[in-house]
């Protein structure tokens, strides 16, 4: 029996193969723990990892052994207690995993299986089949990106870039064609010299003759030599132009008077979830942050987060500063804009078929996409029925969706953001 011992050193991520064998096995399970730790997670702890719990009986897999085999016959007793076809009861107690209940004697379970996924993994199960709608790849003159390619061999290039297995192969075939005919000669040479000695040992002169044959072909061959500067093969690399995708999300909260601590909280959390959806799937991607009571400003990402301004409500505030901002910094054909609204629905009545006018006729015919969403549990108001005829006007890149509660937020941004089939 043969034995194979592999003595390869291994590297400190040895075991990443295993662990992302496991984590494609048990997709399912990972991400309904993701979507439940999403709804339960503070404000601040959204880019942490987590426990990640699967019963025991999920991962069982199934065993191969020897039976006994052949025909057995098996005569069992019977009992006092049962007859054929009864139920039997469950014991009491003794159920795996929780930890909790009364001690039995009777009984059996199995513990769940507790394992922590990174950070990077929570990230990728959280976003995992989600992209930013409608997104175009522009060509921008004076903004390429290039990307190197491998584009075959060449006979120059950086020693750095040598590739030396057909380096080696050309070395090997070069040999082979010069020194082919001399290393067929010296074979014959070799053969015709044994038998010489064998059957013709007192033949002096012919054995000399063959042995300098001999030595003059082996000299030959070994002034060929093993490597040439002609054999050197490079890899090449060359750049290839990469059009830009580049885009612009603005991000609209309203900080008015009318919405409660829960409901700002709720809004922050569903735009702390896009902030990290952008900025881990795409590279290009700049956040405009304005927040809006009466009046609107834009503000940088601390302010937009943790400000305590409020005042009155007038939303269509923000979107002519949106329009504004889209007009002066951000051209049509060079940026795929989006935008991102979170209101309670409560706006001064006269303004909400004004918002309704902006957007038909300002912001929608010059954005990707639009969503708004609204968070309340109470009926819908003036402004999500107003909505409601832009999103008719603007089936394709117009969206709103209602939270009541924190753990309305990731099935609905999924909802909001999932890919679609092209």
């Amino acid at each position: 029996m043969s034995y194979v011992i592999d003595r390869r050193l291994n590297g400190k991520n040895k075991s990443t193969v295993n662990r992302q064998r496991f984590l494609r096995r048990y997709r399912d399970h990972i991400k309904k723990a993701v979507e439940e730790a999403v709804g339960r997670r503070s404000i601040t702890d959204m880019e942490h990892g987590e426990n990640i719990s699967i019963p025991g009986r999920d991962i069982d897999e199934p065993v191969l052994h020897h039976g006994r085999g052949g025909k057995q016959s098996i005569v069992h007793p019977g009992n006092k207690e049962f007859t054929a076809g009864e139920r039997i009861p469950r014991p009491q107690g003794g159920g795996g995993g929780g930890g909790q209940g009364k001690a039995s004697n009777s009984g059996e379970g199995m513990d769940e299986f507790v394992f922590q996924i990174t950070q990077e993994e929570f990230l990728e199960f959280m976003f995992e089949d989600l992209e930013l709608p409608n997104l175009v790849k522009r060509h921008l003159e004076g903004s390429d990106t290039f990307k190197t390619v491998r584009a075959g061999i060449s006979s120059e290039g950086n020693p750095s870039r040598i590739n030396i297995i057909r380096t080696l192969r050309s070395a090997h075939a070069r040999r082979i064609a010069l020194s082919g005919s001399s290393r067929a000669k010296l074979r014959a040479a070799e053969i015709e010299l044994e038998r010489l000695r064998l059957e013709e040992p007192d033949n002096f002169s012919d054995i000399r003759e063959t042995e300098e044959l001999i030595a003059k072909l082996r000299g030959r061959i070994a002034r060929v030599p093993f490597l040439d500067t002609f054999d050197l093969k490079y890899n090449l690399l060359t750049k290839q132009p990469n059009p830009s995708s580049k885009a612009v999300m603005f991000c609209l909260m309203d900080v008015s008077g009318s919405m409660t601590q829960a409901t700002k909280d709720v809004a922050k959390r569903f735009f702390i979830l896009l902030y990290l959806f952008l900025k881990r799937s795409y590279d290009k991607i700049e956040v405009v942050f304005i927040r809006h009571h009466t009046s609107a400003r834009e503000v940088d990402e601390e302010e937009f987060f943790y400000s305590r301004e409020t005042g009155g409500t007038i939303v269509s505030s923000a979107l002519k500063l949106m329009q504004e901002i889209m007009a002066e910094r951000y051209p049509v054909n060079e940026w795929n804009i989006y935008g991102a609204q979170a209101s309670d629905g409560d706006n001064w009545n006269d303004d909400s078929p004004i918002c309704r006018d902006i957007l038909i006729k300002q912001i929608m015919p010059f954005v990707q996409y639009f969503t708004y969403v609204e968070i309340t549990p109470r009926e819908h108001q003036a402004l999500w029925y107003e909505y409601e005829a832009v999103r008719e006007a603007f089936d394709d890149s117009f969206a709103q969706q209602q939270l009541v509660s924190a753990g309305d937020i990731y099935p609905v941004f999924r909802e909001l953001f999932q890919r679609r089939l092209a």
